[in-house]
């Protein structure tokens, strides 16, 4: 495939339309929606017990170094978007850059992640909200009317448009992370004053190898990869943020430094809280972070707590939808997916059709989860399964940055290190978690992901020969040539 430099390729341009409201959220707003997208919350009651049983309580050390590459590789998407600045994000990088056929796949991978990922914090709503309330029920069919019913409210904001979302997520993150924090900080203090029943801070909770050396370096990486998974949504509403090039890549890096404070505070504050037994058992229940926050403060830090997991959830789910259906939006706009997901209503200036299908793919997954396997199972399974996905699709990003960037590479030692050294350490680091992961993994595990792959090809293979898009025609494109040092990215 020939080489074409950026600056003298046409390119193929997706079909003429309705177009997304543009400068409609500024680069705050656009932080929270990649940090909701994470949800930290959720994510933290999701994670807290396998993060801690795995590292042996050697977590803090583990998020804090996963952060390293998630920080090189926010980097690495904000120089692609100041190349090009579109929903597809990646999907259209890695095509553009090293080639379309992998693009298509990296997109799909996309989708998938963030479509699994949203439906794991959902398991935690039904929970979340009847603990609010008093109740500790574990009646399957009042979570799956609380999740439902949350979700088609989601999907309504969703399809409304991206300004009301962006006031929604701004005014939940709020509350969502002050209960969060305070009460991570708390719980250190409880632990610290060596209240009965906690786990004592030694030196282990400071090493990678955790208490006793019983920790698991690799299974904490995969686990962290999870957690710190959705920082990358700030860039797939690029094309309504204000300054469209520059903003979401910015916000990216934010997210990224302000979830890692978020999650080693809240993680390091919450875990000892509890025996391992009792942690273990309260994580099986969907409840982790309520029952911590009972022991330290009482009946209202739970509901708090509670409220914030469920404000959590939902944030997530909202974001979930809306960065899903754009990803969808903006690869269907180039018909490697079907046409109709590729258009944009007129009155909202948002991505109808996508969202609907999105938002019903979510409730229904949801709903089929809570009937067919038991809550522990589903979290587990669908954490490590999102961990590798995610991995999979930064480290491609990482990659199409090097290629796209090469000539830079060799202008000067500073971007020899920030554009080819750093990246490919980033990517390594993830393709190692990756491999070790996946070989440990059990074969539930992989053939879930094996599956999601072998669908994405089908859908490739579709794309290219049925719909017959010009996408796979695209040729590759670089950076003409490296910016002086004054103006580099």
């Amino acid at each position: 495939m020939t080489d074409h430099p950026a600056a003298t390729v046409a390119g193929i341009t997706p079909a003429p339309g309705a177009k997304l409201e543009p400068d409609a959220i500024g680069a705050a707003q656009d932080t929270i929606i990649g940090m909701a997208s994470s949800a930290p919350a959720a994510t933290v009651g999701l994670s807290l017990a396998a993060l801690a049983a795995a590292t042996a309580y050697g977590s803090g050390p583990i998020l804090i170094l996963t952060a390293i590459p998630m920080l090189i590789i926010a980097n690495a998407y904000r120089r692609l978007n100041l190349w090009k600045a579109n929903t597809g994000a990646s999907f259209e990088w890695v095509g553009r850059a090293i080639n379309p056929y992998l693009g298509f796949l990296t997109g799909w991978l996309m989708i998938a992640a963030y479509i699994i990922g949203t439906v794991a914090e959902v398991l935690l709503l039904g929970p979340s909200v009847l603990a609010v309330f008093g109740y500790s029920s574990t009646n399957t069919a009042a979570y799956i009317v609380i999740g439902c019913a949350m979700g088609l409210i989601m999907l309504v904001i969703a399809v409304i448009g991206i300004k009301l979302t962006a006031r929604v997520q701004v005014s939940m993150a709020a509350v969502e992370y002050l209960i969060l924090i305070g009460l991570a900080i708390a719980g250190l203090v409880y632990v610290l004053n060596g209240h009965p029943g906690t786990v004592p801070i030694t030196k282990g909770w400071f090493s990678l190898s955790g208490v006793d050396g019983k920790g698991d370096a690799v299974a904490g990486f995969l686990v962290a990869v999870f957690v710190y998974g959705g920082w990358d949504g700030t860039l797939y509403v690029n094309e309504e943020v204000k300054h469209r090039r520059v903003n979401p890549g910015r916000a990216a890096i934010v997210a990224v430094a302000l979830l890692a404070i978020i999650y080693t505070l809240s993680q390091v504050g919450f875990q000892g809280v509890l025996s391992p037994a009792k942690l273990q058992e309260a994580a099986n229940n969907g409840t982790a972070l309520v029952t911590a926050a009972q022991v330290i403060g009482g009946g209202f830090w739970a509901k708090a707590m509670a409220l914030s997991i469920a404000l959590s959830v939902i944030a997530t789910t909202g974001t979930g939808i809306v960065l899903s259906a754009r990803i969808v939006y903006g690869m269907a706009s180039y018909r490697v997916l079907p046409e109709f997901l590729g258009t944009v209503s007129r009155r909202y200036s948002t991505p109808v059709a996508s969202s609907i299908i999105v938002g019903l793919l979510i409730v229904i997954l949801s709903a089929v989860y809570y009937l067919s396997a038991s809550v522990e199972n589903a979290f587990f399974d669908v954490i490590d399964v999102t961990g590798l996905l995610f991995s999979i699709f930064y480290i491609l990003t990482a990659l199409a940055a090097m290629v796209y960037y090469r000539r830079r590479i060799i202008s000067s030692p500073w971007d020899f290190a920030a554009v080819g050294l750093l990246p490919l350490g980033a990517a390594g680091f993830l393709g190692w978690i990756f491999v070790k992961s996946f070989a440990a993994a059990p074969w539930s595990q992989r053939w879930s992901l094996i599956g999601i792959i072998i669908a994405g090809l089908i859908l490739m293979i579709s794309a290219r020969f049925i719909q017959r898009s010009t996408f796979f025609q695209m040729p590759r494109e670089s950076e003409v040539r490296p910016h002086r040092r004054t103006g580099r990215h």
